[in-house]
């Protein structure tokens, strides 16, 4: 039987070394509330922690975080990434054949989660995407 709710959330360092430090969280968060399927969600949240710390104000100011928290709603499980927002504009998807051997984070959440989206307002960014449940 799979845990509902807030399953955790957790603030990270506005630094790529919270990349890995957030995949282990959400392994370990989806491990004991019962999802068996976990690679997609962890290759998505690789993409958006990394985005975080690489583009928003969150990786360019000395003390940025980065806030990450995991819901399971029953029907779907859904994982937001705040950071602190950025003067160069919202995220966008590049096409999968663009020539830059980066930048394809959001083209593959597009691709891989059921719903995404990005919310902005006084505290931030955040970037939030859902994947179906299993079964």
């Amino acid at each position: 039987m799979r845990t509902v709710g807030l399953l955790g959330g957790v603030h990270l360092p506005g630094r790529v070394i919270s990349v890995p430090v957030a995949r282990a969280f959400v392994r370990e968060l989806l491990g004991a509330a019962g999802w068996a399927e976990v690679d997609d969600v962890l290759l998505l949240v690789s993409e958006l922690v990394t985005n975080a710390v690489r583009y928003s104000d969150s990786g360019r100011r000395p003390n940025g975080l980065v806030a990450l928290t995991v819901t399971d709603n029953g029907h779907s499980l859904r994982v937001d990434v705040l950071d602190e927002g950025s003067r160069d504009g919202a995220p966008c998807v590049r096409e999968a054949g663009s020539e830059s051997d980066n930048g394809r984070g959001l083209w593959l959440v597009e691709h891989i989660a059921s719903a995404w989206g990005v919310r902005e307002d006084e505290t931030g960014r955040t970037v939030w995407f859902e994947v179906s449940a299993p079964g």
